[in-house]
This record gives structure tokens, C-alpha cells and sequence, in this order.
């Protein structure tokens, strides 16, 4: 228990020792706790609670109790009409409230608890947040008399300042963590597997390797050509797996000069080079925890090749300028349009390198080789560019499906994406009509668009489709021209409606 002010001395201690609790903990519950056990032991009182504002404000219960200390459920219940109107004056004012003795008291002594529970001295100090009252500490005793002196009002005071500063600290961080909980949820629908459409036998094999590997750390090499959705398949990756809380961090190989590049993957010291006013950590260390995804990998020189090399096989980037290394802990994941074992046999890329680049290697198929993947990703494109005011556009004509399956899609998903966005602002009704989609007419001596990937049925169906359209829409000469019967088009046409 603190003594007056001449013993500045403990009461400097007593508020450090309270500084120090409140910095120790970090929910807004923890707070109010270190504050309530801190206000008691240092002045000695028996009894005490702290209240805050409720949501609502000035409704029939502006303020609810929050924490308590030493009260049985009926004696809390049988001091709130005294709390009541000591806080509400306390708010009213903004100056804190002792009593001395309550039962000789003007204005609290007939109050029915003072008499039932013997209270015998009262103080209760505001909690004040940037001028706005959030609040009160109250605080009695019930054995002694004149507990509470105004000796102790400047220290009441500043104990209640520090908690309103620490629960508004408590509460940001609260909030904040939150919110990180929600963006990591929201990224982890956004990037997860969901993301990733398909159902052709390429797209399940790739499903499956990426479940194999998703809870080990070792490196992954995405190959697959332009616009195939290989960061995608790297975030899936990192959010599907162990790291999803740790960063993610991705780079273009191919955006930078080398000397920038080099600082952007591993930092630099101040003074290392023209322009570096202050230290900078790169991006292996900012994904410390998580996940570096380096996209055409194939672009680096050979000087950053032996750079990424050397972390890969001691897990330390040395910044530049710098003469130690690092410690970092990421996965890297690596992607590239063109083979790297072929740039390994042209000469331009380290085949060491390689090695420890492709434990688990994944390719991408191009879009053409997918089948009916084209169809199902254009819808789910459609159902994510449909909206707001062009809600109304929900489905694709058959000579609009047709159009996407025949176009050989050298953009691949990127450019389907691009090209049913484009459709949905175009069309006019509620369905998306093949010029909508604004894609080149084939040409006229164009073959059979089969690709390596397709099954049986993928290929009859592209046979029928195209050979169909060719014939204008007429079902017998479809069928004279594919040698079939003309029951047998119309059985086809009739299943793949239903589907």
C-alpha cells in the first residue's frame, strides 16, 4: 500500500511495477485485470470493479461492469445503485470521487448499500481517452474508515491514464489481429485450391502432386507456358499449406536490372552503392516463415544464379555490401515458360541450380490440351464478372461455347479471363453471343484441334461441334460427312446438352 506523497519514492515504484504489468499483456480483458489488482494493492482497498461504456452510449445501462475483484454476484447487484450514481457523476464531471466515510455522506450515506454492506470509504477515478470519458475505476473499502485520502488522487489519476492508454492499445491490436485472421481466411478462398478450375486428367494429376507436397518444404518448380496460372498454383501452395500464416512473396525475374534485382532478393547495406541512403532487407528475409515465389526463374543472370544457389544450400542471404549472412527460413517456389533443362544444355543456366530447384517439379498444361476445362473455367470467370449491373448476364450460347473450345488459346487462361470479362461488358442480353467474345475467326485450312492431354470423348466432341458448325448447323450432313448415323449426332448433341 502506498503511503502520501512525501513517499514518492513507492509510488514512483508502485506505478513502474504497473507500467511494466500493463506492457506485458495484450488483450483489452488482461488490462483491465493488471489495473483492478494494481489500484487495490496499492491503496489498500478490499472491494473493486471496473467499468466501461457500453456500445449503445446513454441507453438505460450507458456503462457495464467489465472486472471485478472480492464482490459475491448480490453484493455486485446490491452496489449498482451506488456505482450508478458515484460513476455517473464521476462522468459527468470528469473528476474523480473519494469518500471518507460514506454512511455520515450527503449525498451517498441513504443509499441502501452503503448501509447493507457497511462500505466505509469510496474512491472512483475517470478513465479518460483523448478527452472522451470511456470509463471508471471504482474502488472501496468496507472494514475501514477513511481509507482513501485526496493524497492519493494523483496517483489514482495517473494509474487510470496508463490503463486507458494500454486498453486502447489492447483493443487496436485486438482488432488487428483480427482483421489478420480475416485476410488470411479471404486470401487462403481466394488462393487456395478452389481457385485452381479443371477436371481434365492433366489438371487432376496436378492436383494430386500439389496435395503430396503441400506439408513439406521442399523446393517446387512450376513449368507451364504464359499465362497458364502458374503464381496461382505457387499461392495455392503456400495457403493451402503449413506456412499460410508466414508471408508470401512473389517476383518477376525478368522486371529488373541486375544490380536492383540483387538488392530486391536480398537487401543491401547502407552505402553499398549509389542510391542506398539506409540499410534494406530483401525479400528472402521478408518471407521469413513463408514463401518466396521467383517467376521465370530462367531470366537470372549468372551471377544472381550463383547468389540463389548459395542460400538454397545454407538457407543465409548475405545483403549486399554486407560481410555476414542471415538466417532465413522460406520455402521457393520457382516458375518458367521455358524448360530449364533446355537452357541448361543451351549454357545459360547453372545445372546445380536446377537440382535444387526441382525436388517436386509440376507442369502446367497449356489451355488447348484441357478440354472441357475451357468451358468450366469460362463459367466460373462468367459468375465472377457478372455483377452488379451486369448481373443480368448469366449463361453462353451454343455457338458462344462452341467459339471457345475451337480458338487455340495461346494466352492461355489469362486470355480467357480477359476475354469473357470483355463478353460480359458486350453483351446485350442475358446470354454471351460468340461475337461477344471479339476472338479471331480460325483459318480456313485449320485442322482438328487435337492436343496431346485430350480423352476419347473430348476429341469426338470437337469433332462433332466443328464439323456441325461447318455444315451450317444440319444434322445429316454432319452425320454423312462424319459417317454416323443421323440418330447417333442427335443422341451426342442431346447428351452434351444435358451435361
Amino acid at each position: 500500500m502506498i503511503g502520501p506523497p512525501a513517499d514518492a519514492q513507492h509510488v514512483l515504484a508502485a506505478l513502474s511495477e504497473i507500467a511494466a504489468a500493463l506492457n506485458s499483456v495484450r488483450e483489452p480483458a488482461a488490462v483491465l485485470d493488471v489495473v483492478l489488482d494494481a489500484a487495490l494493492d496499492a491503496l489498500g482497498a478490499e472491494r473493486g470493479f471496473v467499468l466501461l461504456e457500453t456500445e449503445e452510449g446513454g441507453g438505460a445501462a450507458p456503462f457495464e461492469v467489465r472486472a471485478q475483484r472480492n464482490f459475491s454476484g448480490e453484493e455486485l447487484d446490491g452496489v449498482r445503485p451506488l456505482s450508478t450514481s458515484v460513476v455517473q457523476e464521476v462522468l459527468r464531471t470528469g473528476e474523480p470521487v473519494l469518500v471518507f466515510e460514506a454512511g455520515a455522506d450527503e449525498r451517498y450515506g441513504g443509499i441502501e448499500s452503503v448501509v447493507l454492506q457497511h462500505i466505509q470509504s469510496i474512491a472512483c477515478v475517470p478513465l479518460r481517452l483523448r478527452g472522451k470519458q470511456i470509463g471508471a475505476v471504482y474502488l472501496d473499502a468496507v472494514k475501514t474508515r477513511g481509507r482513501f485520502t485526496r493524497d492519493h488522487l494523483p496517483f489514482l489519476r495517473a494509474v487510470a491514464d496508463q490503463a486507458a492508454i494500454a486498453l486502447d492499445s489492447a483493443r487496436r491490436e485486438a482488432a488487428l489481429r483480427e482483421e489478420n485472421r480475416r485476410l488470411l481466411a479471404e486470401a487462403r478462398n481466394r488462393h487456395g485450391f478452389s481457385e485452381i478450375v479443371g477436371t481434365s486428367p492433366a489438371m487432376e494429376a496436378l492436383f494430386e502432386t500439389m496435395q503430396r507436397v503441400l506439408d513439406t518444404d521442399a523446393t517446387v518448380l512450376i513449368e507451364g507456358e504464359t499465362g497458364t496460372g502458374k503464381e496461382l498454383v505457387a499461392r495455392a501452395l503456400h495457403y493451402e499449406g503449413p506456412r499460410a500464416d508466414g508471408p508470401f512473396v512473389a517476383l518477376f525475374c525478368g522486371s529488373l536490372p541486375d544490380e536492383l534485382l540483387e538488392s530486391e532478393l536480398f537487401g543491401h547495406r547502407k552505402g553499398a552503392f549509389t542510391g542506398a541512403v539506409a540499410d534494406k532487407r530483401g525479400l528472402f528475409e521478408a518471407a521469413d516463415g513463408g514463401t518466396v515465389f521467383l517467376d521465370e526463374v530462367g531470366d537470372l543472370s549468372p551471377k544472381l544464379q550463383t547468389a540463389l544457389l548459395r542460400v538454397l544450400q545454407t538457407g543465409e542471404v548475405r545483403r549486399v555490401g554486407d560481410t555476414s549472412g542471415r538466417r532465413v527460413d522460406v520455402r521457393v517456389v520457382s516458375a518458367t515458360n521455358r524448360p530449364l533443362s533446355d537452357l541448361v544444355e543451351d549454357g545459360t543456366f547453372r545445372e546445380d541450380l536446377l537440382y535444387r530447384l526441382n525436388t517436386i517439379q509440376v507442369e502446367l498444361p497449356p489451355l488447348r490440351q484441357r478440354g472441357d476445362d475451357i468451358v468450366l473455367l469460362a463459367t466460373h470467370f462468367l459468375d465472377r464478372f457478372a455483377t452488379g449491373p451486369r448481373a443480368h448476364v448469366n449463361t453462353f450460347t451454343p455457338e458462344a461455347l462452341s467459339a471457345l473450345r475451337r480458338h487455340r488459346w495461346p494466352g492461355n487462361v489469362r486470355e480467357l479471363e480477359g476475354a469473357i470479362e470483355r463478353a460480359v461488358v458486350l453483351a446485350r442480353g442475358a446470354r454471351v453471343e460468340a461475337a461477344d467474345l471479339r476472338l479471331p475467326e480460325p483459318a480456313a485450312d485449320d485442322a482438328l484441334q487435337i492436343a496431346p492431354g485430350m480423352t476419347m470423348k473430348e476429341v469426338e466432341r470437337l469433332a462433332v461441334e466443328q464439323t456441325l458448325e461447318a455444315c451450317e448447323g444440319n444434322v445429316s450432313a454432319t452425320a454423312r460427312t462424319l459417317g454416323v448415323s443421323r440418330r447417333w449426332v442427335q443422341y451426342r448433341l442431346k447428351e452434351w446438352a444435358e451435361a
